[in-house]
């Protein structure tokens, strides 16, 4: 039985590292928040985006999932949420001006709060109808019926620690000064690109959503 939890997991670990590892909204935001802001504040970033996979581990183990898998309705609501926080956060990167400050002075001025920059990590990934799907997937048919709800759970931290660990190495990455002080001069329009990456993000789930 123990031989069979350890198949699952390695199974579900692989499947996982594959889906983070693809970019989309989540590593947009990070690197944003890394770039525009350095690692620390892109590290609670990366914190809020693990703690928003739980939310999908949640409502997949209480079946709530399946029910959303059955409504179109709710499914498309969904979407559109998400699909609207993307645009609403892309839009205002999009108007970000360029400023006589330095570029570590206005970083520093602007620096968003660890909730604020943990809130933004945790909504990006709870309302991306990525995640939702991924997950629906996931639990369905990779994760047995059988399996104990327990041991779901465990999955779920292990995902949620995994993300949060994947994204930190990225905040890290991109965090690093000489990265940041390359985009000192140009970071307006680094900020510009990214809120567009964001919207068109944002437009292409909306458009998903309204078929």
């Amino acid at each position: 039985m123990i031989s069979l939890y350890i198949s699952q997991f390695l199974t579900v670990a692989l499947v996982h590292l594959l889906a983070v590892a693809s970019p989309g909204p989540d590593f947009a935001i990070v690197v944003r928040q890394s770039i525009t802001y350095g690692r620390k504040t892109a590290l609670y970033t990366s914190f809020g985006v693990g703690m928003g996979i739980m939310i999908h581990v949640f409502y997949s183990l209480l079946g709530i999932g399946l029910i959303v898998s059955q409504s179109i309705m709710l499914f498309t609501i969904m979407k559109m949420a998400g699909a609207g926080y993307l645009m609403f956060i892309g839009f205002k990167a999009m108007r970000t001006k360029k400023v006589s400050l330095t570029f570590t002075e206005r970083v520093n001025d602007q620096l968003p709060t660890p909730m604020k920059a943990i809130w933004t990590g945790f909504l990006t990934n709870g309302l991306n109808p990525k995640a939702t799907l991924f997950f629906l997937s996931l639990f369905t048919v990779v994760i047995s019926p059988e399996t104990p709800i327990f041991i779901q759970f465990l999955y779920g931290i292990y995902m949620a620690m995994a993300t949060a660990l994947w994204f930190s190495m990225v905040s890290m990455l991109f965090g690093q000064e000489r990265v940041r002080h390359l985009f000192g001069r140009v970071g307006h329009w680094f900020e510009r690109l990214m809120g567009l990456s964001l919207c068109l993000l944002g437009l292409r789930l909306l458009f998903v959503a309204k078929k």
